[in-house]
């Protein structure tokens, strides 16, 4: 097993990065929301701000200046994707 591939498995196994259905927005707190962004890093565009409770289906993670990113896709709204940070998420 190539040495990056291996610790990219540990790390997507580390930041319980698992994909599909069943995730939720938890932590942004009650008077704030969880940027979804167009790309990793909070650089990128904001596409829309979720409140905690938001259902979302993962779809995978990269790690980006020492920062976990999941793609996800509004469950509810799939045509509705982008990129949040792994910290505010929580399977339901």
């Amino acid at each position: 097993m190539r040495p990056h591939f291996a610790a990219l498995i540990a790390l997507t196994l580390a930041a319980g990065c698992t994909t599909g259905a069943g995730t939720v927005v938890k932590g942004a707190g009650p008077d704030d929301l969880l940027k979804l962004r167009e790309g990793p890093s909070l650089d990128h565009k904001i596409i829309i701000g979720l409140p905690d409770g938001t259902r979302l289906t993962r779809q995978g993670c990269v790690e980006n200046n020492g920062k976990v990113w999941c793609r996800v896709f509004l469950t509810d709204k799939p045509s509705v994707s982008g990129f949040v940070s792994a910290e505010y998420l929580a399977h339901r």
